[in-house]
Parts: structure tokens; sequence; C-alpha cells
């Protein structure tokens, strides 16, 4: 009889864990627009009194964070994650201006049960400031109006919000929303000029504003109401542009709130009813492959 002899087996390989002084400084994904959100209404306040008050916006962030924390329970039964919500809170308390109080609790409240409410195979179709600040423009526009200051001729803080807001786009991996927004509304801006006779400067003066900042960092790059696949979130967005420019050439005032609230729950059910009509086919195929 011979002998077998066995090679000794070596323990598995233990997984490598990050040291700990990067867990320390990497921060999770969810915080970080929180966190540039702040800094562009401190930023924005300190250097232009860009808020409509203190109290407002605080009473903003109370609204949307337990309007969140009452219809998560509600709807799913856990407590929500609350950053989704504080950035709702904050941007309608940069966003809206009104001399009365109500307008802030109940744009956010509308903003926030939106997400729960207006769902599609379980998926909410507007960005929810987006959502509560269009519907009280439309609903209130006695009482409500928007953010419309820009930067003027103080150029530091405008490049300071962009390169960080940049940097942060590009890390969730979103900057080529931003960009192609950007580029497709600096077209159209000169498209716009020649059309109207209006000075090119006039026409891409919005981008330099606060507002914009906002729409273009947190209300058309949010991920939870953008297609998924980056082909199709170009071309949404090239569309959102196209269709701000159509309402400009009305005179609409708020025409990038309201071709967000028209074009982007669009996309979302069509790609919905794409995702439907391929459902089957590969179901059949993977029957067809079963069966043979």
């Amino acid at each position: 009889m011979s002998e077998q002899t066995t090679a000794p087996v070596a323990p598995p390989a233990r997984p490598v864990e990050p040291a700990a002084w990067k867990r320390r400084l990497s921060l999770d994904n969810r915080y970080i627009a929180p966190i540039f959100i702040t800094c562009i209404l401190v930023g924005g306040h300190l250097s232009f009194g860009m808020l409509e008050s203190y109290q407002k916006t605080a009473l903003a962030i109370m609204a949307s964070v337990l309007a969140d924390l009452v219809l998560g329970r509600v709807f799913f039964g856990k407590w929500p994650n609350l950053a989704s919500a504080y950035i709702t809170g904050i941007s309608v308390g940069i966003l809206v201006r009104s001399p009365a109080f109500w307008p802030y609790v109940l744009c956010s409240v509308l903003s926030i049960t939106s997400k729960y409410v207006l769902r599609v195979k379980g998926r909410h179709i507007w960005n929810p400031s987006n959502f509560g600040i269009s519907a009280m423009l439309f609903l209130a526009p006695e009482t409500v109006a928007t953010l419309s200051i820009q930067w003027g001729n103080y150029l530091l803080p405008m490049m300071v919000i962009w390169a960080l807001g940049s940097v942060i786009i590009w890390r969730l991996r979103r900057f080529h929303i931003t960009g192609i927004y950007v580029l497709s509304f600096i077209a159209f801006a000169f498209l716009r000029s020649y059309i109207t006779g209006s000075p090119w400067q006039s026409e891409i003066a919005p981008l330099t504003g606060p507002m914009y900042q906002l729409f273009i960092f947190f209300m058309i790059t949010d991920p939870k109401t953008t297609v998924r696949s980056k082909r199709g979130q170009c071309i949404v967005v090239f569309l959102v542009a196209f269709a701000e420019f159509l309402l400009r050439l009305h005179q609409v005032v708020y025409a990038p709130f309201y071709a967000l609230f028209i074009v982007g729950p669009a996309a979302m059910l069509v790609e919905m009813w794409m995702d439907s009509r391929c459902a089957p086919a590969a179901s059949m195929g993977a029957s067809a492959g079963a069966s043979a």
C-alpha cells in the first residue's frame, strides 16, 4: 500500500480591512449632500443675506424631518434616514420666499408626502422639494415666490460653491448630469439671445445664482428620481434644459422648476414602461432555455 502525503492546507486569507484612520476619515455618501447644502446656506447668507429668516428656514427643516419620521413609520413601519428630509427642508427654507410662516411648513410637508403617496411600482417619481415648491408656486402665487437674487459681481463665493459642488457630485458619480445641463443651458441661452434680441450675458446670468446651484447640484441629480442608465440621464437632463428654454421663451418665471416637474416624472414612467415590456421577453427567453 502506498502512502499519500497531503500538503498542509493554508488557512483562508482574511479580508483586508481598511486602516482605522481611513475608516474614521471616510464619510457616508448620504451625508455629503447635507453638509454641502449647509455650506451653501451659511456662505450665501453671510455674504448676501439670501435667507428670508433663520426662523423660517428652521421651521421648514423641522416640518420636513417630522413629516418624514411620521410617514416613514406609518407607511413602512421603520424610522427613515433623515438626510433626505434635511435636504428637502433646507432647500425649501432657502428657495421659498413668503411674508408668512405657513408656506414653509406646507411646502415641506407636501414635499415629503409626495415621496410616500405619489409612487409608481414602489418608486416615487418627483423630486420632493421640486414637487413641493412647484405646487406652492402654482397654487399660491400671491403668497409664495422663490429666491431670485444673484451673486452680483462677487465671483469668489460662486467659484468656491461650484468647485466644492463639482467635487462632491463627481464623487457621487453624477457629474455628467450637472455638466450636460450646464452646457445645454448655455447653448439654449445663446439661442434665446438670438431669438429675443436680449444680451447673452443676461440669459446666462441665472447660472450664477444660488437658486440654480441648488437646482443643478441637488434637484436634477437626485438618485431616487432619475433614470438608471447614464445615457438616459444625459438625455433626460438635456430635455429638462430644452423644456426650460421653451418656458422661458413664453416668459414663465419659474421655468426650471416646472421643466423638471414635467420632464423628470415622465422619464421615470417611460423607463418603468420599458422595463415592463422587457420583463416578459426575458422570462420567455429563460423558459425556452430551461426547456431546451
